[in-house]
């Protein structure tokens, strides 16, 4: 019940972790509000969780356009007053040998994944500031912020940035807003049952993750209680990223 009638901005929204993220904090009694350049599948998905009852508006948003992130969180104002949790989950990647990676990718990759997350914080943050029990800014970074595979650069460039940007950010706004970063590692969000046996041994946990799992994180970074949880980078990957592996 803690996050009861609470405003939730989540970008990235109509599809994979930010799919699950819209679907948790809507069943826990919040006001979702989702932001996606996937118009048909962000409004199906707020027309279906609208069915089960709970509250959920979809924004279309290019989140590379300030003008659109401005008029995301203005939405949400408007129909609840105010703005309580944001996630900025929205990326893409561009998997390409940085021989051959044009700027104006870079340039697209770092805009969509690292100055979305600023600018939405930033204008979220606005509001947050006046509101008696502030707010709680969660970023997704990746675990490819700690290491890589070939012709990543501008992918791992980005999470890591979210990574620093997380921190920066949580002590700009703190204390009346938390901001906190999740780096998801396997998160499997199209067929789970198609999985090898070999891919969820792999794991320390024994498993890959869901996006459920990534909810649990953000419930956890975001519940109104943990006030002394801010700049923290949490990794959600079933061990993996302290896994030592050689070759035999």
């Amino acid at each position: 019940m803690k996050f009861q009638q609470q405003t939730v901005l989540i970008t990235g929204a109509a599809q994979g972790i930010g799919r699950g993220l819209a679907e948790a904090y809507a069943a826990a009694g919040a006001h979702v509000y989702m932001a996606d350049v996937q118009e048909k599948e962000g409004e199906e998905l707020a027309q279906t969780l609208r069915q089960k009852g709970w509250s959920a508006t979809f924004v279309p948003c290019d989140v590379r356009k300030e003008h659109q992130i401005q008029h995301f969180v203005q939405a949400a104002i408007q129909q609840t007053g105010r703005v309580d949790i944001v996630i900025n989950n929205a990326g893409v990647s561009r998997w390409k040998s940085p021989l051959e990676l044009t700027i104006e990718e870079w340039d697209d990759v770092l805009n969509i994944n690292v100055r979305s997350s600023f600018l939405l914080s930033r204008e979220a943050a606005k509001h947050m500031k006046s509101q008696e029990q502030g707010g709680a800014i969660v970023n997704i970074s990746s675990t490819r912020s700690l290491m890589s595979e070939p012709h990543s650069e501008a992918y791992a460039a980005s999470k890591g940035a979210i990574v620093a940007l997380t921190h920066a950010l949580a002590m700009s706004l703190g204390p009346q807003i938390r901001v906190n970063c999740v780096s998801p590692g396997w998160i499997e969000t199209q067929n789970y049952s198609a999985l090898r046996t070999e891919d969820h041994e792999q794991h320390p946990a024994g498993r890959v993750g869901t996006p459920q799992d990534i909810a649990r994180a953000c419930f956890y970074l975001t519940d109104p209680d943990n006030t002394f949880v801010t700049g923290t980078y949490m990794v959600v990957d079933g061990g993996m990223t302290r896994k030592m592996i050689y070759e035999e």
